[in-house]
């Protein structure tokens, strides 16, 4: 039987999709795609766009991992700072990557008319500061933003312009980016796959790959057997990344638990008196709250991280006590959804994109920036399968590094770390 999506709002004003079949024969194809998210449907719409015979393979459903489970927000940049990239690869190529995520946003506008992919998207982005030294740094980031990077899209509101927006005397201030946006992520990339069949890509779900033999030939293998022989492949896993495929780069993400719910509806005046316009809002801290209107007048909050690999005890109404430390007068808001997800972060939180071997290309470590950033990092790949790869060859000069502690120890020794940035957080 068809693997379900997990209960989720999404998945309940989710569009119609069909059950792809899965792989029953082996196959051929110029490449394969494995994995069915952001990343991986937009790779194989690209190369097909080119012409290419290409083959996806998703282990479960179309976005059954974080791209059809996250906050939904699409942001400009990186979930690193620049400083960390300028460090790595110059402020020159530095600069390049920082168009690139400018680049992604448009991106998104673009397939989201192109395609006619109905998926609620909304420009404007908020990001909120609760401490003076936030309200610093991110005042420090916007001067940044503009003598770095030529990016003029934000604005400083205080804390009275900010109130113009926001009910909530939470926040001291805020930077508004009109250009970043957010949207239904489980709707976006469904239309997504159904762009990419419909530009030729063959699409089978529940087929789980569990091995690749290399060569100037690939060898995808699955577990119910039949595989898939290309000659490119295209790793978008994410957190769902197996040893099996490659442990190098299993070693370097950790997935991390994020946890989402939805109020039931509150009605149009309700949700305008919350939040008067329709931004999407992200606070600064490290272990951060994030929310936004959906467009059935609901409130989507999100927030809190687990490295334990296990749900929090009563994951629904701890995010529902962090909803009401911004909106307190949601104490009699029902919560009709709870869910959580696996969110693939590197050490450095910068994304991890490469080669394993010449014709294998990887997708990952995308570290809560993947709304965008999936969409344009699958239209790098396809340009250099097509033989332009000076955009993605950006990305393979950062150096990451594993987890440490192994298999056995790297768990315990980030929640320590965890703890440390949440006590940093109320300082």
């Amino acid at each position: 039987m068809p693997v379900a999506h997990i209960d989720s709002y999404y998945a309940a004003s989710a569009h119609p999709a069909p059950d792809r079949p899965p792989l029953t024969g082996d196959v051929e194809a110029d490449v394969c795609v494995v994995g069915g998210g952001i990343a991986g449907c937009a790779t194989a719409l690209f190369l097909a766009e080119r012409g290419y015979q290409v083959v996806l393979l998703e282990g479960n459903r179309i976005a059954f991992g974080a791209s059809g489970r996250s906050g939904g927000q699409a942001i400009v940049g990186y979930a690193c700072s620049q400083d960390k990239l300028v460090a790595q690869v110059g402020p020159a190529d530095a600069k390049k990557m920082f168009d690139i995520s400018v680049d992604a946003l448009d991106l998104i506008k673009a397939l989201v008319e192109r395609h006619r992919i109905d998926c609620d998207l909304h420009w404007g982005h908020l990001h909120t500061a609760i401490k003076p030294r936030q309200e610093a740094d991110l005042r420090a980031y916007q001067e940044e933003l503009v003598d770095e990077y030529g990016y003029t899209s934000t604005r400083w509101l205080d804390q009275a312009e900010l109130g113009e927006v926001l009910n909530t005397d939470r926040y001291i201030g805020g930077l508004r980016d009109d250009r970043s946006g957010h949207l239904h992520p489980l709707n976006y990339t469904l239309g997504l796959a159904a762009a990419a069949e419909a530009a030729g890509v063959k699409i089978h779900e529940q087929a789980m790959v569990v091995g690749i033999e290399h060569g100037s030939t690939v060898r995808v293998r699955t577990t119910a057997g039949p595989s898939v022989r290309a000659q490119h492949v295209a790793l978008c896993c994410n957190a769902f990344i197996d040893e099996k495929i490659s442990k190098a780069l299993r070693d370097r993400i950790m997935p991390v638990g994020t946890y989402i719910i939805a109020t039931e509806r509150l009605g149009q005046a309700r949700i305008e008196s919350l939040l008067r316009e329709n931004v999407a809002v992200s606070d600064v801290n490290f272990v951060l709250d994030y929310f936004r209107r959906s467009d059935d007048h609901r409130l989507l909050f999100g927030g809190r991280v687990s490295y334990s690999g296990r749900d929090a005890l009563n994951t629904a109404n701890a995010t529902r006590v962090r909803m009401l430390k911004v909106f307190p007068s949601l104490a009699d808001a029902k919560v009709d959804f709870a869910w959580g997800g696996h969110v693939d972060i590197t050490m450095s939180r910068a994304p991890d994109f490469g080669r394993i071997a010449p014709n294998v290309y990887y997708l990952q470590g995308f570290s809560g920036h993947g709304i965008a950033l999936t969409g344009i990092a699958g239209q790098m790949v396809a340009e250099t399968i097509a033989g332009q790869a000076e955009r993605f060859d950006l990305f393979t000069k950062l150096r990451h590094r594993d987890f440490p502690g192994g298999p056995a120890l790297r768990t315990p020794a980030l929640m320590l770390a965890m703890l440390w940035f949440r006590l940093k957080d109320l300082l």
